[in-house]
């Protein structure tokens, strides 16, 4: 599979709606486990295939730390507040719903984020025309 060239404002806009549609709600056939973020979501590059994609081919990889790049899965490793949390400390310490809330408050931030830039780049690139 080709690298992930997706538009990383539109995945994130695509996270944030499977979120918030309930995504991340245990399946029937798998109501023993929680399910994983990013990784149980059509947002991963390794979502429902059997070809595995190396992480560093996902569209969310210009996001992940650049010290949290080797790990198993990196986007575990995304500061996901102020504070430094990241999924993989939330797993041991948070409530699903709690990790649902955390996620959506960085998707929501990131998204307006990128958007401020892309904007501001649109006017930098406006103003020198």
């Amino acid at each position: 599979m080709p690298r992930d060239d997706r538009d990383i404002l539109e995945v994130l806009k695509f996270e944030l709606q499977f979120l918030e549609q309930g995504g991340y709600g245990r399946l029937p056939r798998e109501a023993w486990r929680s399910r994983l973020i990013f990784v149980d979501s059509p947002t991963c590059a390794n979502f429902n295939t059997t070809e595995r994609v190396p992480c560093n081919e996902c569209a969310l990889w210009p996001l992940i730390p650049e010290d949290a790049r080797g790990e198993r899965v990196p986007c575990d490793c995304l500061p996901l507040t102020p504070q430094g949390d990241t999924l993989e400390s939330l797993y041991r310490t948070a409530t699903q719903r709690e990790i649902e809330e955390t996620l959506g408050a960085w998707l929501r931030a990131t998204i307006r984020k990128i958007e401020a830039e892309r904007a501001k780049e649109a006017v930098t690139a406006k103003d020198r025309q």
